[in-house]
Formats: structure tokens, sequence, C-alpha cells
């Protein structure tokens, strides 16, 4: 198991910026050492589905923002929210949570 954590940092030290390492850049079975740096990493490639939000059925209640588990919602200054899709996983307890049914998850299209 150390050996494929080494290969993994390695892989990693050779990409310019944590923001162009993706899952895909990991061996299988690896782990990230470092407490917090899957916010560092563009975790969201691999998502099935994503979130659409409808701003004129949002309430601006900040639930979808408080509820993901990914840190993946961010706070607009007009006081809606929005998907950071770099980090989003779709697990859609963002469109589970909204009270005003202002979230919906669509299929992910391939690129």
């Amino acid at each position: 198991m150390a050996t494929k954590a080494r290969k993994t940092k390695a892989a990693v030290k050779k990409l310019r910026t944590a923001s162009e390492v993706t899952w895909r850049d990991m061996e299988v079975g690896g782990i990230l050492t470092d407490a917090g740096s899957a916010a560092l990493r563009r975790t969201g490639d691999w998502r099935s589905e994503r979130p659409i939000l409808d701003k004129e059925k949002c309430n601006k209640c900040g639930l979808c923002w408080l509820y993901c588990p990914d840190a993946a919602v961010d706070a607009c200054e007009d006081g809606y929210y929005e998907v950071n899709l770099y980090s989003c996983k779709g697990c859609g307890i963002c469109a589970e949570i909204c009270p005003k049914e202002a979230i919906t998850m669509i299929e992910e299209e391939e690129e």
C-alpha cells in the first residue's frame, strides 16, 4: 500500500497545479494523505448527474449549501447559490433537501 501512495504522490507532484489533478490521476485504491486535499482536486469528473438550479423557484434558504457533503455549493453576492461542478459528485442531496424543489438533477453529458 505504501508503494501505491508513493506513486500517487509522485504523479501529483508532476502536475503543475492541484487544480489539474483529477481522480483519474490516482492509482486504483489510492489514498490522499493530506487532510482536506480533496478540495484542491477536480472530484466532479465522474458524476452521472448534475444539479440545475431554477432561480425563479429558489427562496435563498441556503439548505443546499448547508447539506452539500462536498462543499460544492457556493453563495453568490445576490443571495442565490451556484454549484461548483468541478467539486460536485452528483449525489443529489441538494435536490432532495430543497424545500421549493428548485434543484433538479439532470443526466451528465459526455464531452
